[in-house]
């Protein structure tokens, strides 16, 4: 990360902000002939709710004087000169300033420049002045903001004038006092606040309610309820209640009068927070100067490859049933939020069974440009609930119904899927690229799951940053079968079916396919919100203007990620070598956190690796922070044992006696493969991959009857019934396979009859041997050269005996005795050897 130092003033400052996006429509000289293969008859209505920038508007006045003019055309004018945007007001003879003007561009220019703030895109006045509510043309200001900030930020990046590094500033000094803190449980609230949030919001935000909308602060439960009201009220200065600016200020659902419904609510707040004591700060503690998270010096996002991103979703609106795409490409499409979906404090949207899903007319902006240049990217940020998700479940989807789609990435237990429709595939884009079983790819965390094609390498995943290396299935080839009537949708099918659930932080999806270096950059940026807060512990250390710097960003509704603790002076001429920091914790509203203390056995020292540019990072540790009043109201401070000359002793509180030990019943030292261990066990020990076609209908057919937990106490008769019959299925493709059989039994000759081709124990050896290599692996070379056999595994010479005595019953044929009684035999012999417990027991 790169610093810039200003010591001269208390204001943030930003150099680094958000990314450049592709500002202009795309000209399409010419499309891809597309045959349709069935519209999307499943396809859900949905209204279209940007239809663009109207008929546009055409310039005629005289040429750009200067490239700075011509960039100001293309980035400003271009897309604000519309009716619907502020092309209505600021033309010639109208409203001042003129800045879209169609007279002349060169005088736009010149009331339009002093608007826009090229090295901090995001405080240009034309952005600040929309996101404030003027002629958003959109429900949602910030939205309208964000799109503009975008415009500039792309004209930032082509003139060189965004300089990608930030200025630390110092923050605003706060004193740790005493705070009041929410209690665990509801307590007084639900006698004060929530007998209100029952009666008069319970209508929505409740999960009974007809149209139910989250979050659920007047839930039938109090707890619930409790849970999502904490942070909207504001217990140092009540009236400052998200609950109560809502009733007074914007008006929202007042039972009566509006004035007096705040008050009374305002009342209610008061009351509960006068049941909550003060916590008082142990005057013992050698503590830092406190901070706000909103003290600290934005540093979001900088740096991302977005330069030819279509559609884009930050989910930065946070309220409200739409989720805005704001890459500044027409048509936007927007999308709007249904069933169970929940805004994210951290930008983000929480699906727990519902959907979001754009017009049918602004999604086909994804069918005329990725058509034309024959790639894309669908890049997400992503956190699973579960991996016991199948379907695949949907997490974002360009399709018409269940079987047809365009592209779907998805996920299938710890697998994720990637289908693209083109000339190789059918209309549902199968066969699918599927992430290996055995790397348990997709997992119940945030991730940065990438998905890419075009027409020379095709399908590629890439999960963390890292290329996942599975194989497309389906040669690569053109996109001239897409059908343009279908509608992009999160969270599940337009159908409403094959649900996903989870959370999204963030979508884009680029025109072309993203280099593998362009994804690793884009994974290291991150994703959400971020803050530097700069504690400042000049009093303990002696060094001037001296910091310890976290990376900061709030990470869910419940918590704040706090990672990257760096020791810093502003004072570039500061020498702080010799600086000890030990036992470092993070205080929150007068208090130790109880939980998330990953630096409390931290013991460093500022030595020669300090840099006056960077500072010296004192961990790599990150830890969660539990989220109490909400990241407008909470303070943070550090507490250290040892920071510089000053020092705390800690006495740790005696821990409690421990219980007295229960008996347990006897447990058990083996457990079973669960189902994909099972269906991965199996293709490495035949070698017949699980993407053969007669396996994987075998697959769908019984794997619900396989484990789905490692408990051997689980174990039922049907999973044994389960595996034989994979097993089988494997065996046969198998021996019927001609190159896969030549090479796992090349010295048996399946040509002879079955009384001959088993006659002698070197013949039988010839099948047993490589079943027992490939199956058990069960002998070790110890370093002394004794070969030895594992003690938990199958005896050898047992296993053995049975597969002769099995290959001596199938060839006693008498007539029957040809060859294919001799492939018979070996299939048998191979089943009972994988369907045995050898494959259940792990």
């Amino acid at each position: 990360m790169n610093f810039r130092k200003s010591s001269g003033s208390v204001s943030s400052s930003v150099a680094a902000l958000l990314p450049a996006k592709l500002l202009s429509s795309l000209m399409l000289a010419s499309f891809l002939s597309a045959c349709s293969g069935g519209s999307g008859q499943d396809n859900e209505e949905q209204p279209n709710t940007n239809p663009g920038n109207g008929d546009g508007v055409n310039y005629s006045g005289p040429a750009p004087e200067t490239d700075d003019v011509k960039q100001y055309k293309r980035y400003i004018w271009d897309n604000l000169a519309a009716e619907n945007r502020c092309g209505s007001c600021h033309v010639e003879n109208n409203q001042s300033p003129h800045f879209v003007r169609n007279d002349d561009i060169n005088a736009a220019y010149s009331s339009g420049r002093e608007l826009v703030n090229l090295a901090s895109p995001a405080e240009s006045r034309l952005v600040t002045k929309v996101a404030g509510g003027h002629n958003c043309w959109l429900s949602s200001a910030e939205a309208c903001g964000e799109i503009i900030a975008n415009y500039i930020e792309e004209w930032a990046r082509a003139s060189g004038s965004l300089v990608n590094s930030i200025t630390l500033t110092p923050p605003v000094e706060r004193t740790v006092g005493a705070s009041k803190s929410f209690p665990e449980n509801p307590g007084s609230f639900s006698s004060t606040v929530y007998p209100l949030l029952r009666d008069y919001c319970a209508g929505c935000h409740s999960e009974g309610a007809a149209t139910a909308q989250q979050p659920y602060f007047a839930s039938v439960d109090p707890e619930q309820a409790y849970a999502a009201a904490r942070s909207r009220m504001n217990l140092d200065t009540p009236a400052n209640s998200r609950f109560s600016v809502r009733l007074g200020d914007e008006f929202h659902n007042c039972w009566d009068d509006c004035a007096e419904n705040e008050q009374e609510m305002t009342a209610a707040i008061q009351a509960f927070a006068d049941s909550i004591p003060e916590t008082e700060v142990d005057p013992n503690w050698v503590i830092s100067k406190a901070l706000l998270l909103t003290d600290g010096i934005v540093a979001s996002s900088g740096g991302r490859i977005e330069n030819n991103a279509i559609a884009l979703y930050e989910f930065k609106t946070g309220e409200g049933t739409t989720a805005y795409d704001t890459s500044g490409v027409n048509p936007a499409i927007d999308l709007t939020l249904s069933g169970d979906v929940q805004w994210l404090g951290s930008w983000g949207i929480d699906l727990k069974g519902g959907k979001a899903q754009g017009a049918t007319a602004t999604s086909r902006k994804l069918y005329d440009t990725l058509t034309a240049t024959g790639e894309y990217t669908v890049e997400t940020w992503i956190a699973p609930a579960n991996v016991s998700q199948e379907g695949p479940a949907r997490i974002v989807s360009y399709s018409g119904g269940n079987d047809i789609r365009n592209f779907t990435l998805g996920q299938a237990l710890y697998n994720y899927t990637f289908q693209n429709r083109s000339d190789s595939t059918d209309a549902d884009g199968m066969p699918a690229l599927i992430t290996d079983d055995m790397a348990e790819r997709a997992q119940a965390t945030l991730q940065h799951v990438v998905a890419t094609y075009d027409p020379i390498d095709g399908r590629k995943l890439y999960v963390n940053g890292e290329y996942t290396e599975d194989m497309d299935p389906a040669a690569a080839d053109l996109l001239s079968t897409w059908d343009n009537t279908f509608a992009l949708a999160l969270g599940s099918e337009v159908s409403n079916e094959n649900v996903w659930e989870g959370s999204i932080r963030l979508l884009a999806i680029h025109s072309r396919a993203l280099s593998a270096e362009d994804i690793a950059t884009n994974y290291e940026v991150g994703v959400g919100e971020k803050y530097l807060l700069l504690f400042k512990v000049e009093e303990q250390t002696g060094v001037p203007e001296s910091y310890v710097m976290f990376e900061v960003q709030q990470f869910d509704n419940y918590g704040y990620l706090f990672s990257q603790p760096t020791f810093i002076s502003l004072d570039d001429s500061a020498d702080p070598v010799g600086i000890d920091i030990r036992g470092m914790r993070i205080g929150i509203n007068g208090q130790e956190a109880e939980v998330g203390q990953a630096w409390a056995n931290l013991s460093a020292t500022i030595d020669g690796s300090y840099s006056a540019a960077e500072g010296q990072q004192l961990s790599r540790l990150g830890t969660i922070i539990s989220l109490d009043k909400g990241p407008e109201f909470d303070q943070f401070f550090l507490t250290f044992e040892r920071l510089g000359s000053e020092t705390f002793t800690r006495v740790e509180p005696e821990p409690p006696a421990p219980a007295e030990p229960a008996d347990l019943d006897p447990q058990p030292h083996i457990g079973l493969r669960r189902f994909e261990q099972i269906h991965a066990t199996l293709s490495a020990a035949t070698t017949v991959p699980r993407t053969d076609p007669g396996v994987a209908e075998t697959w769908d057919t019984i794997k619900r009857q396989l484990p789905v937990e490692s408990d051997i106490r689980t174990f039922v008769a049907a999973q044994q019934m389960g595996i034989t019959q994979l097993a089988v299925k494997y065996c046969s493709r198998l021996v019927d396979t001609p190159a896969l059989r030549g090479d796992y039994f090349p010295d048996f000759d399946f040509t002879e009859a079955a009384d001959s081709a088993f006659n002698s124990a070197e013949k039988r050896a010839a099948i047993i041997d490589p079943l027992v290599e490939h199956l058990l692996g069960h002998e070790i070379s110890w370093h002394d050269g004794v070969t030895s056999q594992l003690s938990t595994a199958p005896d050898l010479t047992d296993v053995e005996t049975e597969l002769t005595s099995l290959i001596d019953t199938m060839a006693t044929c008498g007539a029957d005795c040809d060859a294919e009684r001799t492939a018979t035999t070996v299939k048998a012999t191979c089943a009972a050897a994988m369907g045995s417990a050898m494959i259940l027991i792990h």
